[in-house]
C-alpha cells in the first residue's frame, strides 16, 4: 500500500476507470490527491497492478467476502458409533437409523465394534457386523475400505452418497390435506 510498493512502476487503476502504467511514486501521489489509497490488488502480474481506494473500507469488504465464505462452507464431521460383538438387533436398529439420520446431514459416520476381554477371539463375528452395517446404510452410504482392527476395535468408515446428503427432509413438513365433510350417515 502507497510507500510500501516496491515496484518501478504499476499498472494503476483509477475510480474514474482509466487504467495507466506510470512508475509508483507518481501513482501515490496521484492516488493521495483524491483522497485515496494506492493498494497492489495483483503482485504477481508484470507490471503489478495497483487501484486507487480506500484502505478502510477495503478492509471491510475484504472480511465480510471471508465471512460470507465461511458462513456458507459446510464443515463435515464424524460421527461414531459403537457396537459390541453381541449387539441385540434393537440396539442395532436404532443405531443403524441415528448413521441415516447423520449420513443425510452430510456427515461421515465410524462404526466401532469394541471387544472386551475373551470378546476378541471372536473378531470374525465384529467384521460381520460391520460389514451388515455397511450393506444396510448401502443407499445413503459407502463404504471407505474394509473393516480395519487396532487393538481392541475394529471399525469402519461410511461416507454419504451426494444425493442421500441433498435430500433433506424439510423441517417442519407441511400438514396433510383435510378431507372435505362427509354428509351425516342416514338413518
Amino acid at each position: 500500500m502507497n510507500e510500501a510498493i516496491r515496484a518501478r512502476e504499476v499498472r494503476a487503476i483509477f475510480p474514474d476507470g482509466t487504467v495507466e502504467i506510470m512508475p509508483t511514486p507518481a501513482a501515490v501521489r496521484k492516488a493521495q490527491d483524491m483522497g485515496l489509497d494506492m493498494i497492489v490488488i495483483a503482485p504477481t502480474a508484470e507490471p503489478p497492478v495497483a487501484k486507487a481506494m480506500d484502505y478502510g473500507q477495503w478492509q471491510y469488504e475484504q472480511k465480510k467476502k471471508q465471512h460470507d465464505a465461511k458462513k456458507k462452507q459446510h464443515v463435515i464431521q464424524v460421527k461414531e458409533l459403537k457396537f459390541r460383538p453381541n449387539t441385540d438387533d434393537h440396539d442395532y436398529e436404532f443405531k443403524k437409523n441415528h448413521a441415516i439420520r447423520f449420513l443425510k446431514d452430510g456427515n461421515r459416520v465410524k462404526a466401532v465394534v469394541q471387544f472386551r476381554g475373551r470378546e476378541i477371539a471372536h473378531v470374525d463375528l465384529g467384521r460381520k457386523l460391520l460389514l451388515r452395517f455397511a450393506d444396510d446404510l448401502a443407499g445413503v452410504g459407502s463404504i471407505e475400505g474394509q473393516p480395519k482392527l487396532e487393538g481392541r476395535n475394529a471399525h469402519v468408515i461410511i461416507s454419504p452418497v451426494k444425493q442421500a446428503a441433498k435430500e433433506k427432509p424439510p423441517k417442519n413438513p407441511p400438514p396433510p390435506p383435510s378431507s372435505p365433510p362427509s354428509a351425516p350417515p342416514s338413518v
